[in-house]
């Protein structure tokens, strides 16, 4: 592996194994998430399983029918944040009761500018396994109850959900959405449906904080962004060394890099 490669992966490892969301949305409240919870109203959990698995279908119809590779002009990462800015404003200032319209808008603006990042690192959008590997990117950086500190790691988290992306992936190139209830579509949601809800749910609690409101609303959806898009530009950095050097030999380089 070339100096400049290396230093390439030196710092998607810096990003996916340190994507530190928890950390700056405490910063932002002045608190822990975990006091922050406690100002959600009751059955709060239910709503954000609803609205997480909303807005993953919504991702998945974006991404499987509109993400290609023709010419078109890129957004930047910042004027994403911008739009997810707006989005969070609307959510800061009605709350949970507005999270299941704000969350689908703002998964699907996050969604454009993964894909972008994307198509930098060198991806081919048209193939079903980038526009998935797109959405991989929402069950990263985010922990399940489940999780020991082991099972944060980057490649971990890959191996789970990497049946589930080959068999959504397989089933699309044939089929395409022609069956929307398909068992292998609805694996894959579920599985990135229960780490994207870890993200969502510091994200909500956040936004519960009395002081936050439309402003604050509008800050917090911008770290989140944030979040995806350093989990993104990790995620297919990894790739791109993967096709020039093989999967193997890049995990092995990653492993031993501090």
């Amino acid at each position: 592996m070339t100096p400049e490669d290396r230093e390439a992966l030196r710092h998607a490892k810096r990003l996916l194994e340190n994507p530190g969301l928890a950390a700056k949305l405490t910063n932002l409240i002045g608190m822990p998430l975990e006091k922050a919870m406690t100002m959600l109203p009751e059955r709060w959990s239910d709503a954000v399983a609803i609205a997480t698995r909303k807005s993953l279908d919504t991702a998945l119809h974006v991404a499987l029918n509109t993400l290609d590779d023709k010419p078109r002009s890129r957004a930047s990462e910042r004027l994403h944040k911008l739009a997810v800015a707006a989005t969070g404003a609307g959510g800061g200032a009605f709350g949970l009761a507005g999270l299941p319209i704000e969350l689908p808008i703002s998964t699907t603006i996050m969604l454009r500018s993964i894909a972008d990042i994307a198509r930098s690192e060198g991806e081919v959008l048209a193939a079903p396994d980038a526009k998935l590997a797109c959405l991989e990117v929402f069950a990263l950086g985010g922990r399940t109850t489940a999780d020991d500190a082991s099972e944060s790691s980057y490649f971990v988290v890959r191996a789970a959900l990497a049946r589930s992306v080959s068999q959504a992936a397989q089933y699309v190139a044939q089929k395409g959405l022609a069956e929307e209830g398909a068992p292998a579509l609805l694996r894959l949601i579920a599985q990135l449906a229960s780490r994207f809800g870890a993200n969502v749910s510091q994200k909500v609690a956040a936004q519960a904080v009395p002081i936050i409101g439309a402003a604050g609303g509008s800050v917090v959806n911008v770290l989140f962004i944030d979040h995806f898009q350093d989990m993104a530009r990790g995620h297919f950095t990894v790739r791109r060394l993967e096709r020039i050097y093989s999967p193997e030999v890049v995990r092995a380089e990653y492993e031993r890099l501090p």
